[in-house]
């Protein structure tokens, strides 16, 4: 028979729920109670990690670009604004799709803090774990990263952090020189560093006459992934009313071929020619807009057609989050 693991006495100095290292479940909880992990600060873990949020964003100014930035865009920026204002010694606060070596934040030399987005996270709430990393970042020491850790289920979320009613205005880039403060100058391996990500991100830009719609050029064809708010059985209605109506289109050579679903919004998806940049897609995507808003206003029954379109377009809907 194995050898019991001595059990921890109550009565060492207590962890607080962000100190609380990974353990096995059945190991003594760290904190020092004397109960297995799973029945103590594990329990509080494990809810958090099984309860998904699954619009982190809702609520939030720029909803679908959240989502964009998220899932879909390389390099891109936006300047954020704090409910309560910035800090001393903070000049700005920068969200950014992802920074150098995986870090969830980032503070600058010179105060500034730096938030990173695609970033695993340790909890089902991205925004409440957004929230912490932005937290400690304003804390940090300038010149200094922020680590991953288990996020307290308690904390705020960004909803509590932000300013309702900040514009959220995305700033796409065509690389990541935004990670260091003057690139031209950078030294030779942080330039190397920068090389070979700028060489792995898909060239995107954000439409500007339509909503949270994202071209992106690839080898072979080009696409418009296109965030939108809607309901998404309302949506896929409007949509299915569209392709049966020949409608659904960007244009010639363009097709609409699905969509996916990313933190509770759905992606619809359009394959482009590889001719179609990006301000050829304006104009179609406008038009293809006020298409929309009128499909999304019927409520009349779908027809036969309309159902076998509406079944298609299910059926190739993918899940990301």
């Amino acid at each position: 028979m194995a050898k019991k693991r001595p059990q921890s006495k109550a009565g060492k100095q207590q962890l607080k729920d962000g100190e609380i290292p990974v353990v096995g479940a059945r190991e003594p909880c760290p904190c020092g109670s004397g109960r297995r992990y799973k029945a103590c600060h594990g329990r509080a873990a494990a809810q958090a990690v099984t309860e998904l949020v699954h619009r982190p964003f809702e609520g939030l100014a720029g909803e679908c670009d959240w989502v964009a930035l998220r899932e879909l865009v390389p390099a891109a920026t936006v300047e954020l604004t704090l409910k309560d204002g910035l800090p001393e010694g903070v000049p700005s606060v920068t969200l950014a799709t992802v920074l150098p070596m995986a870090w969830p934040a980032l503070r600058r030399d010179d105060g500034s803090v730096l938030l990173a987005l695609q970033n695993d996270t340790s909890s089902g709430d991205l925004s409440r774990d957004l929230a912490d990393t932005l937290q400690r970042a304003l804390e940090a020491e300038p010149g200094s990263p922020v680590a991953a850790r288990r996020v307290p289920a308690d904390g705020p979320r960004l909803q509590d952090l932000l300013a309702p009613d900040a514009a959220f205005e995305p700033d796409v880039h065509t690389g990541f020189e935004f990670w260091v403060p003057d690139a031209e100058n950078a030294a030779p391996e942080v330039s190397a560093s920068l090389e070979r990500a700028n060489a792995a991100a898909i060239p995107t830009t954000l439409l500007s006459g339509v909503d949270a719609a994202y071209w992106c050029e690839t080898p072979e064809k080009n696409h418009l992934r296109w965030v939108m708010p809607h309901p998404e059985e309302q949506l896929l209605d409007a949509l299915a009313r569209l392709h049966a109506a020949g409608a659904s289109s960007l244009g010639e050579g363009t097709r609409l071929v699905g969509s996916f679903r990313a933190h509770g919004l759905v992606v619809p998806v359009w394959d482009l020619p590889s001719s179609m940049g990006a301000e050829a897609c304006e104009k179609p995507a406008v038009a293809f807009a006020e298409r929309l808003a009128s499909a999304l206003a019927s409520d009349a029954p779908l027809t036969a057609e309309e159902r076998r379109a509406r079944s298609g377009l299910t059926n190739r809907q993918v899940t990301l989050s």
